[in-house]
C-alpha cells in the first residue's frame, strides 16, 4: 500500500425518498420529513405491506435520453442521476489525461427486479422473440457502474459490490482502499436499488421483515422503539467522489470530509439473522476505528444501521456497547432510515452522505418516531430532533444477510 495516501469526499449525489438530490435528502433528515408513503407502483390489495419508500417525480429523461432510458432498469437510471450530480458537485470533468485512474464501484444488492417480472409476463404472453435484447445488460448489477463509466469517461476499474444490505458501504470501502493502494486517483462510488415490485414487497413479507403499519407510513420506519414491527423497503442511489488529497488539492477541488475508515467482516452465524452476541458488528466498527487511525474515543456520531426490525435494533445497540465500552453513553446514535426506509443495497451510500452532512454542518440528524424505546435499546439515539453537536469522527453501519459487516469512517478534514 502506498504510504500516505489520503482519501477525501469532494462530490455527491443522491436520489432518494426525500427528494431528488443532497439537498433534499438533507433538508428533509433535519426537517423530520418522512419519505414513507403508499405504494403506487402496483395493486397491493393482496400484499401484507402497501407502503414503501418511493422515488417520487423522477424523470429519467432529464440524465438519459429517451432510446437508452428503456435500455435500464430503473436501478441503473438512479445510479446514474446520482453519478451526474455528485461529478458536477464536484466540479469534475474525467479527461483522457486522467481517465484510467479514475474507477467506478457502485454496490447493488438485488438489481433489475422490476425488468426481470415485467420481461417474465412479456414471456408468457407474447412469447420469447418479444424479449428485448436489451433485457440481459438492463438488469445486471455491473450495469450501474458500467453505464457511469460509459458516460462520464471513467477508464480505471468499474466493479459492482452485491453484499445485500451492506453493498454500498462495501463500495466506498473497497474504493477507499483502492486509491490508498494507488491503483486509481479517484473513484466514483456508493449504492442503487429499486426493488418496490410485487416479487420485492411479496418476498420480504414472506420473510416477515417489513412493517404492515399501512395506516401510518410517516410513522412506521422507527428503529430502537418498541413498537418496530419491521423495515420500510426504499429506492435510489447515492454516488460520492472519492480523490486522493493531494490529486483533489492540484485541482482545487472543494473537500467536504475525510474518507479515514473501513471494517468489514463476517459473523459465520445465520442467513438472515445477525449473530446474538453482535460479535461481527464489534469487530467491524473496531477494525473501521483502526483503520482510521484513532481512538474510540474520538468518535461522537454513528449512522446506526438501525432497520427498525425487532431483531436488529437491540443487537446493534449490544454492538456498539461491545465495540465502545464506556464511550457508548457518551455518543449521538441515529437512524436516518426512520425518514428515508431502508434503500438495501443503496442504503449505504445514502447515510454515508448524511454522515457527511453530519460533520460539515456539525449536527446529528434525528431518529424519527422514537416514542418509546425497546428495553436495552438505551444509548442516545438523537429523538426526533436534530442535535447540533461537535462531530470531528463519525462511523456509518451497514449489515447484511449472510452476516456481512461493513463499516467506514468518516472525518473532518484537516490539512
Amino acid at each position: 500500500m502506498t504510504a500516505n495516501r489520503r482519501v477525501v469526499i469532494t462530490g455527491m449525489g443522491s436520489i432518494s425518498p426525500l427528494g431528488l438530490d443532497v439537498k433534499s435528502l438533507w433538508d428533509g433528515l433535519l426537517s423530520g420529513r418522512s419519505g414513507i408513503g403508499l405504494i403506487t407502483r402496483f395493486d397491493t390489495t393482496d400484499f401484507a405491506t402497501k407502503i414503501a419508500g418511493e422515488v417520487k417525480d423522477f424523470d429519467p429523461e432529464k440524465w438519459i435520453n429517451k432510446r437508452e432510458v428503456r435500455q435500464m432498469d430503473r436501478f441503473i437510471h438512479f445510479a446514474v442521476a446520482a453519478a451526474d450530480e455528485a461529478l458536477k458537485n464536484a466540479d469534475l470533468t474525467i479527461g483522457d489525461d486522467i481517465a484510467e485512474k479514475v474507477g467506478t464501484l457502485v454496490g447493488v444488492g438485488l438489481g433489475g427486479l422490476e425488468t426481470i417480472e415485467n420481461t417474465k409476463m412479456v414471456l408468457e404472453e407474447k412469447g420469447p422473440r418479444r424479449i428485448s435484447p436489451y433485457f440481459i445488460p438492463g438488469i445486471i448489477s455491473n450495469l450501474a457502474p458500467g453505464q457511469i463509466s460509459i458516460r462520464y469517461n471513467a477508464k480505471g476499474p468499474s466493479i459492482t459490490t452485491t453484499t445485500a444490505c451492506s453493498s454500498a458501504s462495501h463500495a466506498l470501502g473497497d474504493a477507499l482502499n483502492w486509491i490508498r493502494s494507488g491503483i486509481v486517483d479517484v473513484m466514483i462510488a456508493g449504492g442503487a436499488e429499486s426493488t418496490i415490485s410485487p416479487l420485492g414487497i411479496g418476498g420480504f413479507n414472506a420473510l416477515k421483515a417489513l412493517s404492515t403499519r399501512n395506516d401510518s407510513p410517516e410513522t412506521a420506519s422507527r428503529p430502537f422503539d418498541r413498537d418496530r414491527d419491521g423495515f420500510i423497503m426504499s429506492e435510489g442511489a447515492g454516488i460520492l467522489i472519492l480523490e486522493e488529497l493531494e490529486f483533489a488539492k492540484k485541482r482545487g477541488a472543494r473537500i467536504y470530509a475525510e474518507l479515514t475508515g473501513y471494517g468489514a467482516t463476517a459473523d459465520a452465524n445465520h442467513i438472515t439473522s445477525p449473530a446474538p452476541d453482535g460479535a461481527g458488528a464489534i469487530r467491524c466498527m473496531q477494525m473501521a476505528v483502526r483503520s482510521a487511525g484513532i481512538n474510540v474515543e474520538d468518535i461522537q456520531y454513528i449512522n446506526a444501521h438501525g432497520t427498525s426490525t425487532p431483531i436488529n435494533d437491540p443487537l446493534e445497540t449490544l454492538a456498539i456497547k461491545g465495540a465502545f465500552g464506556d464511550h457508548a453513553k457518551k455518543l449521538a446514535v441515529s437512524s436516518t432510515k426512520s425518514a428515508t426506509g431502508h434503500l438495501l443495497g443503496a442504503t449505504g451510500a445514502i447515510e454515508a452522505i448524511a454522515t457527511v452532512k453530519a460533520i460539515e454542518c456539525q449536527i446529528a440528524p434525528p431518529t424519527l418516531n422514537l416514542d418509546n424505546p425497546e428495553e436495552g435499546c438505551d444509548l442516545d439515539y438523537v429523538p426526533k430532533t436534530p442535535r447540533e453537536m461537535k462531530i470531528d469522527n463519525a462511523i456509518s453501519n451497514s449489515l447484511g444477510f449472510g452476516g456481512t459487516n461493513a463499516t467506514i469512517t468518516i472525518s473532518k478534514f484537516k490539512d
